[in-house]
């Protein structure tokens, strides 16, 4: 199983290395939707850990209950989330000021950025992560805190 799509949203794992949640656009994330994507994102990840990209670009309402539903653990070991408007940085600014995300969680606008950064490899052959990954790491760390 690599995608799933539901009434207004679609849950994929790309290339095996990314998974993915695209909402569509003038969505209203509710407690059910939220949850509902928080259940596809972890049946697809199939007890597994993956960066996560979630394009929320254009939704139009985040509920408080579904911001709790975000705040638990997943199957994301870091998040990027890619917007395109001010209003999308201030969704993810009041989520983050007043729920602690259970992994690294970065605002992005530029979706090669977000991409880049949710593709880099963990490790070397040799152990260490390569610098590009320790810079965005650092990064995914600095904007959730």
């Amino acid at each position: 199983m690599d995608h799933i799509a539901l009434g207004d949203s679609v849950v994929s794992l790309e290339a095996g290395r990314i998974l993915r949640l695209v909402w569509m656009r003038g969505t209203r994330i509710e407690a059910e939707n939220a949850r509902a994507a928080m259940e596809a994102i972890n049946k697809i990840a199939n007890g597994r850990k993956y960066p996560l990209l979630v394009d929320m670009a254009a939704t139009s309402f985040l509920s408080r209950r579904a911001r709790e539903v975000f705040a638990q653990p997943s199957a994301a070991s870091r998040v990027a989330l890619l917007g395109e408007s001010p209003v999308d940085r201030m969704l993810v600014d009041y989520q983050l000021s007043n729920h602690e995300p259970p992994c690294p969680t970065r605002f992005f606008t530029s979706k090669v950025d977000a991409m880049a950064c949710s593709r880099v490899p963990r490790t070397r052959s040799n152990g260490r992560r390569p610098t590009k990954l320790r810079s965005c790491v650092r990064s995914f760390h600095a904007t959730s805190k």
